[in-house]
């Protein structure tokens, strides 16, 4: 791979399994094991399940796709610098008018609360980075994209990486051999 963030180049790495890890320079990853969320097998937390079925947020779609990016690309606890600046704004910015990046966004009273960016080729979701400003609005925006992504028939919700956060949703990693296998029929 080359050390850019073009879009065509983005989609190759993708197809292949490959995902940018920093921007200056640029780095490409395809790590063993890959985190995956096997969207059959979500499981909601009991009190984020409250929350949502009350109604505290209402859900979108590409309505912010760049303030999602920008919201992912700022400081927060335990990430004091964020590997999204500028390239890879304009980069996923590029994905999206061209159909293959997609933005989640959670709403409380008319304003963003949170949101997850990916890409998404087919019947795969590589979902790349979540944010929020109020307390669940990463973790609801990550519900709605499950839900949407599975009854649109998605077959392969790529992490990247398994967190502990990611884990209380049902995350799981799996081989790079098997995850290349699912990713080539997800794709097709």
């Amino acid at each position: 791979m080359t050390r850019n963030l073009l879009p065509g180049q983005l989609l190759e790495a993708y197809r292949k399994g490959i995902f940018p890890w920093t921007e200056n320079p640029v780095t490409w990853w395809s790590p063993d094991p890959r985190g995956i969320l096997p969207l059959d097998q979500l499981h909601v937390p009991r009190r984020l399940e409250k929350t949502i079925r009350s109604g505290a947020f209402t859900f979108t779609i590409n309505q912010c796709f760049e303030e999602v990016v920008r919201g992912c690309a700022q400081p927060a606890e335990g990430r004091e610098e964020s590997w999204i600046g500028p390239c890879f704004i304009k980069a996923y910015g590029d994905l999206h008018q061209m159909g293959y990046a997609v933005s989640y966004e959670a709403w409380k009273d008319a304003r963003l609360a949170g949101g997850l960016y990916g890409v998404k080729i087919g019947k795969f979701f590589a979902g790349e980075s979540m944010f929020h400003h109020v307390r669940d609005g990463s973790s609801a925006s990550l519900v709605f994209a499950a839900n949407t992504l599975r009854s649109e028939g998605c077959q392969l919700f790529d992490l990247q990486m398994v967190t502990p956060h990611t884990a209380k949703f049902g995350a799981v990693e799996i081989r790079r051999s098997e995850y290349l296998k699912r990713l080539r029929i997800a794709i097709a």
